[in-house]
């Protein structure tokens, strides 16, 4: 049948209905080891119940440079008001399977205390919906679960980000359902439906940038007053990229995320000392290399990139930190691309500072 008047389903209610809300990744089954490139290691994460008895999505595969164990990488937005998507909706079951997992949270809904007056009626119209083809607005109903097109599309579900913190961010994709015919998009209404764009956000979540500490003359102990220089060769940062896939039948996506290396920010640990360039900002050279490697006889000279301490760190160190900025963008199906905010990774590096000792005669 063909309703005309939309349905009051709950959040809560609706949540109880499919599944206990939307979906959740299960563990990845393969862990990768970082990499500085796109060859080598991934990260599968698949469908299946996991621990909670949630059911997960279709996998999302990672692969390139991400890190360990399926979780967060190292990398830190520039933009503070930027975050991965904390949901979306991806390809969840086929019609068949689908039935099974649906019918059996509408009948153990249905039997949970407290599902008389509003919530009952909500599973009554849920039921129909799926089961009697009880549509609203623009949301078409389903007869038999859509089992006659099992095999030509899949039902479409809320997905979480795990690694999102916020439980009411991670929760909102509360749409209940839907089906999508193979080659086709989602309606347009499912905003958050999956895109290269979603993927490639993910890819820069999982990303994980290389860890390299930056050379300095003299090395780990200096002097007051004296320039300590500062460098990276060419080799040391090269582009790194993370891929993020989808595919099941009838549905891929892929997108693949690049960063490179831009400039290096030094913060001496304290604020005796002076920065070469003052503001601390030393850019990458032609050559792909940021600073000038220190030569004998340029003691004296003031180094392009690199730090003077004012200073004895005493029988302690100071904490130099030494952030590299990565510009990011993306590509991915369609020719689809764009930017995402710049990037940035921290090292921490241990400096002593002594007295210049002098002899009185």
């Amino acid at each position: 049948m063909k309703g005309s008047v939309r349905t009051t389903l709950s959040a809560g209610t609706a949540a109880l209905i499919w599944g206990f809300g939307a979906v959740v990744l299960g563990a990845p089954a393969q862990a990768a080891e970082p990499t500085g490139n796109d060859q080598g290691a991934s990260i599968k994460e698949n469908g299946g119940r996991d621990g909670s008895g949630i059911h997960a999505a279709v996998r999302i595969e990672y692969s390139g440079s991400v890190a360990p164990n399926g979780g967060t990488g190292n990398v830190t937005s520039a933009d503070v008001n930027w975050s991965p998507p904390p949901c979306w909706y991806a390809p969840y079951l086929g019609a068949k399977d689908f039935k099974k997992e649906m019918s059996a949270n509408i009948k153990e809904a249905a039997s949970a205390p407290g599902m008389a007056g509003t919530p009952g009626a909500a599973i009554g119209q849920t039921k129909a919906h799926y089961e009697d083809g009880f549509g609203w607005e623009d949301h078409p109903g389903y007869e038999d679960y859509n089992v006659a097109k099992d095999g030509e599309g899949m039902f479409w579900a809320g997905v979480e980000n795990p690694d999102e913190p916020d439980i009411l961010k991670r929760s909102s994709c509360t749409e209940l359902p839907f089906w999508v015919d193979n080659g086709e998009a989602p309606p347009p209404r499912y905003e958050r439906a999956i895109t290269p764009e979603i993927l490639a956000a993910l890819a820069y979540q999982h990303m994980e940038l290389p860890g390299t500490e930056v050379t300095l003359a003299p090395a780990q102990t200096t002097k007051v007053n004296l320039p300590t220089w500062t460098w990276l060769d060419k080799t040391d940062f090269q582009e790194v990229r993370a891929t993020a896939s989808i595919n099941v039948p009838g549905f891929a996506l892929t997108a693949t995320t690049t960063a490179k290396p831009v400039s290096l920010k030094l913060e001496p640990g304290t604020p005796d000392a002076e920065t070469y360039p003052a503001s601390g900002e030393c850019g990458f050279d032609d050559d792909g290399s940021i600073g000038e490697p220190y030569a004998k006889g340029k003691a004296d000279q003031t180094p392009p990139c690199g730090i003077r301490y004012l200073r004895s760190s005493g029988d302690g160190t100071f904490n130099l930190q030494a952030t590299i900025t990565w510009d990011i963008a993306w590509t991915g199906t369609g020719d689809a691309g764009g930017d995402l905010p710049d990037g940035t990774f921290e090292n921490a590096q241990a400096v002593t500072v002594q007295e210049i000792q002098t002899v009185n005669r």
